[in-house]
């Protein structure tokens, strides 16, 4: 199905379906769409081709397509004799026929390109049902992750408490344990549910070698023929299509192990000390408990090590497809792309932040080839999140984020990864590709896009009378905007429509955009409250990219990103 153009694009809520205290109506925009496509009150399956074709921008419908939207509609029993009525029409438009999204597209970016070209949809500290200090650790999260399409599982690998097996937590923490075999199990069993395409998982390593060993056996049963294992390592990542149904693993030896090695070169570890006992006295003490925090969470990814890396146990390092560290030196020396094998770097989200104050392009040309996993900050101990944008517009295929942390960047990532069917890979657009011209996320750009978005009517709700007020009906209010590059993000707002269930807003918004690529449409529906603690009614995320023109029905979904039975909104999205 061709899309439009982006050059303008309008959006046009109409009706949320929010609680059946009355029958919403069409709006009068929907009932000129609806004269225009019929004649003397009904609408044929030739006019409804005909309407899908030139307002809704559906080149490729089919008069099959038409016969289609019509059965769905035959228990409504509102036909009239020569066609639909207006509001058989109306109930099209609200239904799921007629999602943002095509249903019919799937997977239809180019799978077949090396790895790094990909923004994947993953997790930090996948295993934790809580908070990062004393939540439980369970296969529950995991498994949840991998029905949504999450692609990257994050495991924390320690011995368990008499030494002789190993256990997934969050170290240093009150978080309790959960077996790693189960976790692999779960992994096994649900990887492929919502995705064929690969899983990644990444280890943080705190083991012996003889527990090196162990895992190695674990992961060599549970997997078996769906495990990895490249030959030799890896000079270019291979393409998610070549790895259907694949189960790869990513860590580096674990700390304790290369620390004991250490102890054998006590100056090369004073050296070391010193210098960072140097650097540290340059921060701030809060920065110093943050940089501190950071080195705990990133245990698995300090500084190489390659003679320790070749005394690990050979069978664990067999499991290793996709290397990770970083180089030694300073942040000039992170980026550096080594053309005879690849890698995967991991940076916190401060660090990613101040590395792209100067070394901007270093990184996009970086993630042009390896990967780069960036994760939140060490202070975050209530499973909070970042922006997810700040490493995708540097290239960062692994942005990770916990799932468990509900919020605004939860939502963005939830609207990124709807993209390309929903996989869990989303082919990088092409400027960060080009490596004749790095994109640079600094520099001014220019404007290429304009989106504009108009607020029609309301909705119903699945919540019960009393939700939001006890003894009138709700007063809601939308708020509107884009999530992208910095120059692109914004959010507005329509007023509350007091007393009202069905509120009509009939606002326009315009919003520019420089990378539409990026661009991700926020949507948010709240009730008005005195207190200024307003009621939450539904979000959504939506890619600009993949939404179609027209008239369509947005589904609205609860803060964990669950969808809502009834809950949307009637929208009209134009390209010009």
């Amino acid at each position: 199905m061709e899309r439009p153009s982006k050059q303008y694009f309008k959006v046009c809520f109409c009706y949320q379906r929010m609680f059946r205290l009355k029958a919403a109506e069409p709006t009068e925009d929907v009932k000129n769409v609806f004269m225009s496509y019929s004649e003397n009150g009904a609408m044929t399956v030739d006019h409804l081709l005909r309407f899908l074709e030139e307002y809704q921008g559906e080149r490729g419908a089919t008069k099959e397509d038409a016969q289609g939207i019509f059965n769905s509609l035959k228990h409504f029993n509102i036909f009239q004799r020569k066609g639909l009525h207006l509001e058989a029409f109306f109930r099209y438009l609200l239904s799921d026929h007629n999602a943002p999204l095509s249903p019919n597209l799937g997977v239809h970016h180019d799978m077949k390109a090396p790895l790094a070209h990909y923004f994947l949809f993953t997790g930090h500290n996948s295993y934790l049902t809580g908070n990062q200090l004393s939540s439980d650790c369970s296969v529950d999260p995991i498994i949840k992750a991998l029905e949504r399409g999450v692609r990257v599982i994050e495991l924390d690998l320690w011995p368990n408490a008499t030494n002789d097996d190993v256990d997934v937590c969050h170290g240093g923490t009150l978080t309790t344990p959960v077996e790693l075999t189960q976790c692999l199990q779960a992994i096994r069993d649900y990887a492929f549910i919502a995705s064929e395409y690969p899983v990644i998982i990444t280890f943080e390593d705190h083991l012996t070698p003889k527990l090196q060993a162990c895992v190695a056996d674990m992961v060599i049963k549970t997997f078996g023929a769906a495990l990895f294992q490249p030959e030799t390592e890896l000079k270019e990542l291979p393409s998610p299509e070549s790895l259907k149904r694949k189960i790869i693993i990513s860590t580096k030896p674990p700390k304790e192990y290369l620390e004991s090695q250490m102890k054998q070169g006590s100056n090369l570890q004073k050296v070391k000390s010193s210098a960072k006992e140097e650097s540290w006295r340059k921060e701030s003490q809060a920065d110093q408990d943050e940089i501190e925090t950071d080195a705990k969470d990133e245990s698995d990814e300090g500084d190489d090590h390659q003679d320790e890396d070749i005394r690990a146990v050979p069978e664990y390092r067999r499991l290793i497809a996709i290397h990770s560290g970083k180089v030694k030196g300073g942040v000039e020396n992170w980026f550096f792309d080594d053309a005879n094998k690849v890698k995967r770097l991991s940076l916190s989200e401060q660090k990613l932040e101040n590395a792209a104050e100067t070394y901007a392009t270093n990184i996009v040309r970086f993630t042009q080839r390896n990967l780069l996993r960036v994760y939140p900050k060490g202070i975050r101990f209530d499973s909070s999140n970042y922006n997810p944008l700040v490493g995708w517009e540097h290239g960062a295929q692994m942005v990770a984020l916990n799932m468990q942390g509900y919020g605004k960047y939860l939502w963005i990532m939830h609207g990124m990864f709807r993209a390309n069917g929903g996989c869990g890979y989303v082919k990088k657009p092409h400027f960060l590709l080009n490596p004749n011209k790095v994109f640079n996320p600094n520099e001014e750009l220019p404007t290429k896009t304009t989106l504009k978005v108009y607020l029609g009517e309301g909705w119903y709700s699945d919540f019960s009378h009393t939700h939001f007020d006890l003894y009138s009906p709700p007063d809601f209010y939308t708020r509107v905007g884009i999530a992208g590059v910095p120059r692109d993000t914004v959010m507005m707002r329509t007023i509350a429509i007091e007393d009202e269930w069905v509120p009509v807003w009939n606002h326009e918004f315009a919003f520019p955009l420089t990378v539409p690529e990026l661009a991700l449409l926020r949507i948010e529906v709240m009730e008005y409250d005195t207190s200024g603690n307003p009621d939450f009614g539904g979000q959504t995320c939506l890619p600009v990219s993949e939404l179609r023109s027209g008239i369509r029905a947005v589904p609205l979904y609860n803060r964990k990103g669950e969808v809502y039975k009834s809950v949307r909104l009637l929208m009209h999205f134009k390209f010009v």
